[in-house]
């Protein structure tokens, strides 16, 4: 078994001749926080859209947990555990916080398009969506409606449907984005928790939250990649400073 879950050789992604994405080898470790950082527009979300097949790419390889998965459908790479959470929180918001859960674990019972059944042939699933609930400290919110939450909660409970997936890797995609530095706190720490079991790929403009958080750091700018390495090394790095804050400073990207 490899020590990267999953690598990039040359990926690719040109749009009518301009390239999004161009000739990225990206190798993330087992185990790993690795986060994806850059400029607006260096390509970031493009690349999440490539390895989960929601855009194919022109040219470039994918491979995840040592099968190619380049020209493999969305659906078929989420079944292998590469699951994405997405920049805008993506929940139901008129279901109860329990039942959001509960649609992530209807995978497992094989009911997902069983329409005609009665909603408490979902009963089963209940301890373990608490469970679920419970990891997030969401606990107390189950039978709160969804969008009676504050936003910080609700990318809490995206993580907790993401979780019900039981994910071998999770994409997160600016999971902290909009939010206060309370609720940037414990999404933190619930990031921490849920990746002593799994592999964490995220997108992430507050750098503090990468300091914090990540062992490795990929940069991109203008779809290229422009250096890789720790926080410590990289937040040192003259073209990633200048790219990055247009500025010799790291320190004014944490603000």
């Amino acid at each position: 078994m490899s020590d990267f879950i999953l690598e990039t050789a040359g990926l690719t992604k040109e749009f009518k001749g301009f390239a999004a994405v161009s000739n990225v080898d990206l190798k993330v470790r087992r185990g790993h926080i690795h986060a994806l950082i850059g400029p607006n527009g260096a390509g970031k979300t493009t690349v999440f859209n490539l390895l989960t097949k929601f855009l194919p790419p022109t040219r470039g390889s994918i491979t995840f947990d040592g099968r190619d998965i380049t020209r493999e459908a969305p659906a078929a790479t989420a079944r292998r555990g590469l699951v994405r959470s997405f920049q805008i929180s993506a929940t139901f918001p008129h279901l109860t916080v329990m039942e959001n859960v509960r649609i992530g674990l209807q995978k497992k019972l094989g009911t997902e398009f069983h329409f005609w059944r009665s909603e408490k042939s979902l009963d089963v699933l209940n301890d373990r969506a608490m469970e679920l609930l419970e990891s997030v400290d969401l606990g107390s919110f189950a039978d709160t409606v969804t969008a009676e939450m504050p936003y910080g909660r609700k990318r809490a409970l995206e993580i907790a449907t993401t979780l019900a997936l039981e994910p071998t890797m999770m994409l997160l995609d600016e999971p902290t984005q909009g939010m206060g530095q309370e609720d940037i706190g414990r999404v933190v720490e619930l990031i921490r928790r849920v990746s002593a079991k799994r592999t964490i790929l995220m997108v992430e403009h507050n750098l503090s939250v990468v300091a914090n958080l990540c062992d490795r750091i990929t940069v991109l700018q203008r779809g290229s990649v422009l250096a890789e390495g720790p926080y410590e090394e990289v937040s040192k790095n003259p073209q990633v400073l200048e790219a990055y804050v247009g500025s010799s400073d790291m320190n004014d990207a944490h603000h």
